[in-house]
């Protein structure tokens, strides 16, 4: 019995050892943790504030349209003897597309320069004889007015005749035919339509608060629904000085190159129009931005330390948002860990290389 009672009482005595090795142990890998008891070290991920040019911009929808766009109408009556282009064809200026049967008109403008060159001889023949004082002055003045009336029926026919052949009034591609061979035709029967084709228009609806901002000369871009992957770029060459109503809106059009011909009019666009660059503007990863009394705060890292900043935010795109105040450009901001910082808190930082993307967004 007594035995038993050593071996317990030696048990205890042994583990009240342990527990003392331990305590001390324990404070002793404390303090080299903590740095002489100073709290420990957050690890973050942070990325650098940089400088880069952000744009302004209005989103809006509009649509493709030709610079010009007309539906050919004959100026002489008549029948319809020749086609001479094909639909979709692209024309130049000046080139004939239809021919209305003129064989009437030649003969009337045959007709019409016999008179001029009578009238012309007569005179001829009133000048001699006025110059010998054989014939009054009011002979002479008869026989000019004579000339002069057959000859502006002779130019007024045979400008007629030339209009016979109807031709491209400016360079484009020839749209759809509404007549044919054999067709009588006044000037109110449609021929044909004729739109040009580079450049084309990119026309738009912009708020009327944005009023103030719209400037011929404005860098317009946008992406066609129809035309997958691919970006256009045009200037802005119109402001409409009425708003429309009843959306109250602002009519504006760009005009866009197309030498490849991909823009057609009608096409669905989703346009951005830009009314400031900034080129060189502090941008921050969207994820270092988190809500604040209302407002919106940074974490910076300083002298190794959390530093938390109120800022204010500009233009956002997918990825950054612009800072205009409250940060500079070279400061490292945190983008993860965020939720175990306090002011002033020692921090470790890692830093994240800001993604490709991001970048060519910012451009």
């Amino acid at each position: 019995m007594k035995n038993t009672m050593r071996s317990a009482w030696c048990v205890v005595a042994a583990a009240a050892a342990l527990v003392a090795a331990g305590c001390k142990k324990g404070k002793a890998g404390g303090a080299a943790a903590f740095g002489g008891g100073g709290p420990m070290a957050v690890p973050v991920e942070v990325a650098v504030a940089r400088s880069d040019t952000v744009r302004d911009e209005i989103a809006a929808t509009g649509q493709i349209e030709a610079v010009q766009s007309i539906d050919l109408r004959p100026e002489v009556d008549g029948r319809i003897v020749a086609i001479l282009i094909r639909e979709g064809q692209e024309v130049d200026e000046g080139t004939p597309l239809v021919k209305v049967d003129d064989a009437q008109l030649k003969a009337q403008v045959a007709q019409l320069e016999a008179q001029r060159d009578l009238a012309q001889q007569g005179l001829a023949r009133a000048k001699e004889l006025a110059q010998q004082n054989a014939s009054s002055a009011a002979d002479l003045e008869q026989a000019e007015a004579t000339a002069r009336s057959a000859q502006a029926q002779y130019d007024l026919q045979r400008i007629r005749l030339e209009r016979t052949t109807v031709r491209a009034p400016f360079a484009g591609v020839v749209g759809q035919r509404y007549v044919s061979l054999g067709d009588y035709v006044t000037n109110s029967t449609r021929l044909v339509s004729l739109q040009t084709v580079n450049p084309q228009r990119a026309a738009f609806q912009v708020p009327e608060r944005f009023a103030q901002l719209l400037r011929p000369g404005q860098r317009v871009t946008f992406g066609v629904a129809a035309i997958a992957g691919r970006q256009f770029t045009g200037e802005v060459d119109f402001v409409d000085p009425v708003v429309q109503l009843p959306g109250r809106t602002i009519l504006v059009k760009a005009r866009v190159p197309n030498g490849q011909r991909l823009l057609q009019p009608g096409m669905f666009i989703e346009a951005r129009l830009v009314t400031a660059v900034r080129p060189n503007a502090v941008v921050v990863p969207e994820e270092a931005v988190v809500p604040a009394e209302g407002s919106n705060a940074v974490w910076a890292v300083v002298d190794g330390k959390a530093d938390r900043r109120l800022v204010t935010l500009g233009v956002r795109r997918p990825g950054f948002v612009e800072v205009t105040s409250g940060v500079k450009a070279g400061e490292q901001v945190v983008v993860g860990g965020l939720e175990l910082l306090a002011p002033g808190a020692p921090v470790r930082p890692m830093e994240r290389h800001p993604p490709e993307a991001a970048k060519r967004d910012s451009t």
